[in-house]
């Protein structure tokens, strides 16, 4: 088990939720940022009102159930999303096993998600990028369904698109379960966490 050792004069946090997705407007609220529109939904939820930069990511502070929480969106790009996101673990003295990844996932149905502690990187650019900086998988991911694109659109037209009606319905369904489903993970054990999500 992988723990970062901090500085003396950081403070200390439970929790890292981080949210993947790409900064500018551009992509916001595409396919691609279903993990910053989930950690918004949970900041929301939360209370969370103050965001600030930290190790390259905007970072909110909240505490729940007496743990220090807090919710990030890396502003590299999502490639580079490892960078922020480890800085941000050793600074605040997290273990790898307290992180949890919200990310989209092409293999899952829209409005879908499932919820699972390390294992295989999907050709996910954003969690290779975590894996190479964190020398492991050991961390929890909550997988937000976008499904694959229609016909001969690629992924990459399909990823970086806005989901439209229904689509758009099942997206926002599927960050909302994102959301609870990340809190829900700091509260109970992954085995139930599977059960209520997956």
């Amino acid at each position: 088990m992988k723990y970062f050792a901090r500085r003396k004069e950081a403070a200390h946090a439970d929790w890292l939720i981080v949210g993947l997705g790409n900064p500018g407007e551009e992509y916001a609220h595409t396919r691609h940022n279903a993990g910053f529109d989930a950690v918004d939904a949970l900041a929301e939820q939360l209370n969370a009102r103050y965001w600030k930069t930290e190790c390259g990511a905007l970072c909110a502070h909240v505490e729940h159930g007496g743990q220090a929480l807090i919710l990030a969106k890396p502003q590299s790009f999502m490639n580079k999303s490892g960078g922020p996101m480890a800085k941000l673990a050793a600074e605040y003295g997290v273990a790898a096993d307290h992180i949890v990844i919200v990310h989209d996932e092409l293999d899952i149905d829209p409005g879908t998600i499932r919820v699972k502690f390390g294992g295989g990187l999907a050709g996910h650019n954003g969690l290779r990028s975590i894996n190479e900086k964190l020398g492991g998988a050991d961390w929890y991911r909550v997988r937000c369904g976008i499904g694959r694109p229609p016909g001969r659109m690629s992924v990459t037209d399909w990823v970086l698109s806005r989901p439209k009606g229904d689509a758009m319905e099942d997206f926002e369904a599927a960050t909302a379960l994102a959301a609870e489903a990340a809190l829900y993970l700091v509260d109970h054990p992954l085995a139930e966490a599977q059960q209520k999500f997956n």
